[in-house]
Parts: C-alpha cells; sequence; structure tokens
C-alpha cells in the first residue's frame, strides 16, 4: 500500500495497522478524515505484563541509541516464569565495538534498557550478542520467539 503518498486518497480495510483518525481541517481547506501514520501492526503486538508492546517501538529505541555501536538485528525472547513474563531482547554489536572493552558494552546495554523502560514501563533484560550470531532468515526476519505456554 502507499501510505506515504500525498494528495493520493486510499481506503484501507483490514490491514492490521493501528492507527489513529483525524478530523483535524487540513492546511489545503478539506475536512475529510485523515489517517495519521501507524504506530504498529495487531498482528505484531505482544502483550508483557499487561503492557502491548510492538517491535516496532524496540526498534525505534534500537536506532536513537544506535550510533554506529550496534546492528539493527535483534531478537526477542519472552517466556513465563513462576507465573511472571520474563522479556529478553538480544542485540547484536557492530564489528567495531566488538573489540572494545566490557565498560563500552555494559553501558550500551544500560542505555538501550533505560530508553525501553521509559517508553514501554517494563523491565528487559538486554543482551548485546557478537555480531552476526543472529540467525538471519529470508524473507520477513524473525523477530520474536515466544516461549509462554498461553491456554
Amino acid at each position: 500500500t502507499c501510505i506515504t503518498k500525498e494528495a493520493f486518497p486510499l481506503i484501507r480495510y483490514r490491514t492490521r495497522d493501528i492507527c489513529v483518525l483525524t478530523r483535524e481541517k487540513c492546511s489545503c481547506g478539506r475536512t475529510l478524515i485523515k489517517m495519521c501514520k501507524p504506530m504498529g501492526r495487531s498482528d505484531d503486538m505482544l502483550i508483557i505484563r499487561g503492557v502491548n508492546v510492538f517491535p516496532s517501538q524496540i526498534e525505534e529505541v534500537l536506532i536513537a541509541v544506535g550510533g554506529g555501536n550496534i546492528t539493527p538485528n535483534y531478537l526477542i525472547t519472552i517466556d513465563r516464569v513462576n507465573n511472571t513474563d520474563t522479556f529478553e531482547l538480544d542485540v547484536e554489536m557492530s564489528e567495531h565495538m566488538f573489540s572494545d572493552d566490557i565498560k563500552s558494552v555494559s553501558k550500551v546495554e544500560k542505555e538501550i534498557t533505560e530508553k525501553l523502560r521509559s517508553m514501554l514501563g517494563l523491565g528487559v533484560k538486554v543482551r548485546l550478542v557478537n555480531p552476526k550470531s543472529i540467525a538471519r532468515s529470508e524473507g520477513k526476519a524473525v523477530r520474536v520467539i515466544d516461549k509462554r505456554k498461553l491456554v
């Protein structure tokens, strides 16, 4: 679909996009209902400890923190231990950060953890892993492993 096109009317049905409709008058004078930028997809949404989490939110934090130290490859692992959801995030380091000292690695881990806590309101266990250690897949990347046994 062409979400980013301007001045092109588009009717979207059952896309599973989560978005906001606005009825504000456009600067050009039109009064039609407009859709703001999609916030995520409902089929990608995870519910962890009662909080809705979208992988796009995690990508947003990783891009903001990145600065060449990490790659956009990550893996979310969700499990349930003692009736409580656990949320772990493995993020690949870049090649040049892999040779750096442990202090810089723990600093980046801590920064990602704090940003995710402020955005999601959840504690996340973040691990920076070796470059190219997260499996690549052809087509759509597998970013979430949900080990919970939900009934």
